[in-house]
């Protein structure tokens, strides 16, 4: 009866391993990046987020949002192949946006867990305003 149980539980662990290793899966070089502090006049910061497929299948991007208006993006449209690398990028507009800011990125892709975040981080430094070099 033990041998019963016990090969029963190995050959429901090995198909639980099989199936999850015949999957996308995403690896992430990093998931937050720094600007660190910068003029609101220097203009639109980009950050680029690299990853790997580190699945046995083809992983798809299915959907990159921001969190906000102020940031646009960009990413990896074809199917990222096993063993490959794609990317998500990220363009903070710090227009009439001063002092510091934190906003994230929502990736969603054809993995088991199919939702990853990176954030981007900062502070912005505004610009002086004519009327108040004026004043001075």
């Amino acid at each position: 009866m033990k041998r019963i149980v016990l090969l029963t539980l190995a050959l429901v662990f090995s198909v639980m391993m099989m199936a999850q290793q015949s999957e996308p899966a995403i690896s992430w070089a990093k998931t937050v990046h720094d600007f660190g502090t910068f003029n609101e006049a220097d203009g639109i910061q980009t950050a680029i987020f690299e990853f790997t497929n580190t699945g046995d299948k083809p992983l798809f991007l299915t959907n990159v949002k921001a969190s906000c208006g102020c940031t646009a993006t960009d990413y990896t449209k074809e199917p990222v192949q096993p063993g490959a690398k794609g990317y998500v990028k990220a363009s903070y507009n710090p227009k009439n946006r001063p002092g510091k800011f934190t906003k994230q990125i929502t990736v969603t892709t054809n993995e088991f867990q199919p939702t990853s975040i990176v954030r981007i981080t900062g502070e912005v430094i505004p610009a002086v305003k004519p009327e108040e070099t004026e004043n001075k």
